[in-house]
C-alpha cells in the first residue's frame, strides 16, 4: 500500500511538472503563431524544426527509451551500479558519435531533405527552410544526450527532473520572444531552439552527479550490452517510426495545400494534439516503463500483467473524455492557443479542422504507447515491428485517398486511423497471453466511460454554441470561456461516471476528500 501511494504521488508530481512544460510549449507555439501565422516563415521554420526531430525519433529514440533502459536496468539488477554505469558510458559515447554523423549528413543533404518533406513549397520557402535546417540539425546531438540522461535518471528512481527538461527548452524560446521579439526573424528563433535543446541536457547534470553518475567517454566496440542494444534496435526502430513517419508523410502532402499553409496548420494542430495527450500518456508510461522492465527482468509475469492492465484502464479513463472534449472544443482550443496577430480566421479554420480529425486517434495513440512500452520492457520487438509496418502502410494509402476528398482534414483522419491499426496489432498478442487485459466486467467499465463522455460532449457542444468568439477577441476572454467549458466538462464527466458507479471515480473522489480534509 505504501509503495502504491508513493507511486501515485510520483505520478501526480510528474503530471504537474509535465503539464507546466506542455503549457509552456503551447505558449511557445502561440508566440510563433501570432508572429508568423501560417505564412512562408512559419511553413519554413516548422518544417525545418520537424526534420531533425523526425530523424532523432526514427533512429535514436527507440534505442534510448526501448533498448537502453531495459538493458541498463538488467545491469543494475544483475551486476550492480558500477557495471551499469560502465554500460551507460559506452552507450552515451555511441550516441554522441552516431548523432554527430547524422547531423553532418543532414546538413550536407539539407536541400534533398527539404524537397522530401516539403515538395509543395515554392522556391523561396524551400530555400529558407534549407538554411534553417542547417542551423537546427545539431539539436539531434543535444537531444540524444539529454534522452540518454533521462533514461539513467528514471532507472535510478528520479522522475521529476527528467519530466522538467521541456520547461528549460520552452523557457529559453519564450525568453527569446520577450527579449528580442521578431527582431531577428526565424533565424533568431532557430538559434533559441538550439540553445533550448542544449539546456535539456545541462539541467540533468546535477541530479546525475547526486546519484554518483558522471559521464566519462568509454569505448562501445567491445561492450556486450551495446551489441545487445544494436540487435534489439532493428525491430524496435521500425515500431517507433510510426508517429514521426506518419506525420512526415502527412506534412509532405500538406505542403501542396493552401499555398504551403497546410504544412504549418498541420504542425500547429499536431503540436496541440501532442500536448493534450502527452500530459496523460507520457506521465503514466514514464513511471510504468522502468517498473515493467524490472518486473520482466525478474520474470514476474503476474506483476507485469497487473501493471499493464491498470495502466491501460487508467489511460482510457482519461483519454475517452479527452477525445470527445477535444473534438467538441477544437475551434475554441485553437482560437485560444493560436488566435490573433498573423494567425487569422483562415489559419484558425484549417488548423481547427486538422485538430478535430487528429483527435479521433487519441485512444489509438494512448494504447499503442502503453502497449509498445510493454513489449519493449520485455525486450520483444516482433509485434511492434509488424504493427509499425501496418500503421505506416495504412497511413500512406489513406493519405493518397483522403487528401483528394477532404484536404487537410483527410490527412489528419489518415493519421488517426493509422494509430488505431497500430494499437490493434499490439493488443491481440498480449490479450492472448494475459487474459486479464480484457474481460466482461472491463468491457462494461469502458462502456460506462464512453457513455459519460458522450453526455459530457453534448454539454460542451451546447456551451460552444452559446459562447461564440472570433480570433480578434481578447486572450483573457477566450481563456475564461475555454476554462469554464473545460471545468464544466470535467464536472459532468465525473458526475455521470459516478452515477453509473465507475470504479475510477471512487479513487478520484477519495483523493479529493483526503486533500480537502488536510
Amino acid at each position: 500500500m505504501v509503495k502504491e501511494k508513493n507511486a501515485l504521488r510520483t505520478i501526480n508530481y510528474i503530471i504537474v511538472i509535465t503539464l507546466i512544460g506542455k503549457l509552456m510549449g503551447l505558449y511557445r507555439d502561440r508566440l510563433i503563431a501570432v508572429t508568423f501565422g501560417t505564412g512562408m516563415d512559419a511553413n519554413a521554420f516548422l518544417t525545418a524544426s520537424l526534420i531533425p526531430r523526425v530523424f532523432f525519433d526514427v533512429v535514436f529514440a527507440s534505442a534510448i527509451t526501448s533498448c537502453f533502459i531495459p538493458i541498463f536496468n538488467e545491469y543494475l539488477t544483475r551486476d550492480g551500479e558500477k557495471r551499469g554505469f560502465f554500460f551507460a558510458h559506452s552507450f552515451i559515447t555511441l550516441m554522441i558519435c552516431a548523432t554527430a554523423l547524422i547531423t553532418a549528413l543532414g546538413m550536407v543533404f539539407s536541400g534533398v531533405l527539404v524537397n522530401l518533406f516539403g515538395e509543395g513549397f515554392d522556391a523561396a520557402t524551400a530555400d529558407l527552410c534549407r538554411q534553417l535546417l542547417i542551423y537546427m540539425f545539431p539539436t539531434v546531438i543535444f537531444t540524444g544526450v539529454a534522452f540518454a540522461f533521462v533514461g539513467i535518471l528514471q532507472s535510478l528512481g528520479e522522475f521529476n527532473v527528467p519530466a522538467a527538461i521541456s520547461i528549460v527548452s520552452n523557457g529559453v524560446i519564450i525568453l527569446y520572444f520577450f527579449l528580442f521579439g521578431a527582431d531577428f526573424g526565424v533565424y533568431g528563433l532557430a538559434a533559441a531552439f538550439l540553445l533550448g535543446w542544449l539546456g535539456q541536457a545541462l539541467i540533468q547534470l546535477p541530479s546525475l552527479k547526486k546519484r554518483n553518475y558522471v559521464y566519462r567517454p568509454r569505448s562501445f566496440l567491445r561492450e556486450d550490452g551495446i551489441k545487445k542494444v544494436l540487435l534489439l534496435m532493428a525491430p524496435v526502430m521500425v515500431s517507433t517510426w510510426v508517429q514521426p513517419v506518419n506525420i512526415s508523410v502527412a506534412t509532405r502532402f500538406a505542403s501542396f495545400l493552401y499555398e504551403g499553409s497546410g504544412a504549418s496548420a498541420l504542425q500547429y494542430a499536431n503540436n496541440l494534439y501532442t500536448v493534450l495527450i502527452g500530459v496523460i500518456v507520457l506521465s503514466i508510461t514514464n513511471v510504468i516503463f522502468p517498473k515493467m522492465a524490472k518486473l520482466s527482468a525478474a520474470k514476474d509475469e503476474v506483476g507485469f500483467a497487473r501493471v499493464l492492465s491498470v495502466s491501460m484502464r487508467s489511460v482510457n479513463f482519461l483519454l475517452i473524455p479527452l477525445t470527445v472534449g477535444t473534438m467538441a472544443l477544437s475551434a475554441d482550443a485553437v482560437n485560444l492557443i493560436y488566435g490573433g496577430g498573423e494567425f487569422n480566421a483562415f489559419s484558425l479554420t484549417i488548423t481547427k479542422d486538422a485538430l478535430f480529425w487528429l483527435s479521433l486517434g487519441m485512444l489509438g495513440f494512448g494504447a499503442q504507447t502503453v502497449l509498445t512500452r510493454a513489449y519493449f520492457a520485455a525486450q520483444k520487438g516482433k509485434a511492434p515491428l509488424l504493427a509499425g509496418v501496418a500503421s505506416i502502410f495504412v497511413n500512406l494509402c489513406c493519405c493518397f485517398v483522403f487528401v483528394r476528398w477532404l484536404g487537410l482534414s483527410g490527412l489528419a483522419l489518415a493519421s488517426s486511423l493509422a494509430a488505431v491499426v497500430n494499437a490493434a496489432f499490439l493488443w491481440v498478442p498480449l490479450q492472448r497471453k494475459y487474459k486479464a487485459l480484457w474481460h466482461k466486467a472491463l468491457c462494461f467499465s469502458y462502456l460506462k466511460m464512453i457513455f459519460a463522455a458522450v453526455v459530457m460532449g453534448g454539454v460542451l457542444l451546447f456551451l460552444h454554441d452559446l459562447f461564440v468568439l472570433d480570433a480578434a477577441a481578447s486572450t483573457l476572454l477566450k481563456g475564461a470561456v475555454f476554462l469554464g467549458e473545460t471545468l464544466a466538462g470535467v464536472i459532468v464527466y465525473l458526475a455521470v461516471a459516478g452515477a453509473v458507479k465507475l470504479e475510477e471515480t471512487a479513487v478520484v473522489f477519495g483523493y479529493c476528500r483526503r486533500k480537502l480534509g488536510k
